[in-house]
């Protein structure tokens, strides 16, 4: 078994471990496409995994308010009350770090190891 495989295996232990499911199957769909030799598709999953997963994460987040769920009246309160208008004022900023982050990750891709195993730490850990 070649170090690609045995980290990707070591990942999917430790997602096991940290009980996060994502990060296990993450891991466990890498390692079969690369122990059956479909590794061509690595750079196909790369270039739109990001795209896909924030795709998935807007769906999530406009659910509520697709479903009716969340009314005018508490969209309005949002930006009236303390705690509303914390809520906004940190996504703008958390939304700000993401795309800093990655335009830094465009410029210094070796940054990357230090994303992956700081997220596999924070999820297995925290």
């Amino acid at each position: 078994m070649d170090w690609q495989s045995l980290l990707m295996f070591a990942i999917f232990i430790l997602g096991i471990m940290g009980r996060s499911d994502i990060i296990a199957a993450a891991a466990g769909v890498l390692l079969v496409l690369h122990l059956i030799g479909l590794n061509v598709l690595f750079p196909y999953i790369e270039e739109k995994s990001l795209e896909l997963g924030l795709f998935f994460l807007v769906l999530y987040v406009l659910v509520p308010f697709a479903a009716g769920r969340v009314t005018l009246s508490e969209i309005a309160k949002s930006f009236v009350s303390v705690q509303g208008i914390v809520a906004v004022i940190s996504g703008a900023l958390a939304t700000h770090l993401n795309n800093k982050g990655l335009e830094m990750l465009q410029l210094e891709p070796s940054l990357i190891i230090g994303l992956v195993m700081g997220s596999i730490i924070g999820v297995v850990f925290f």
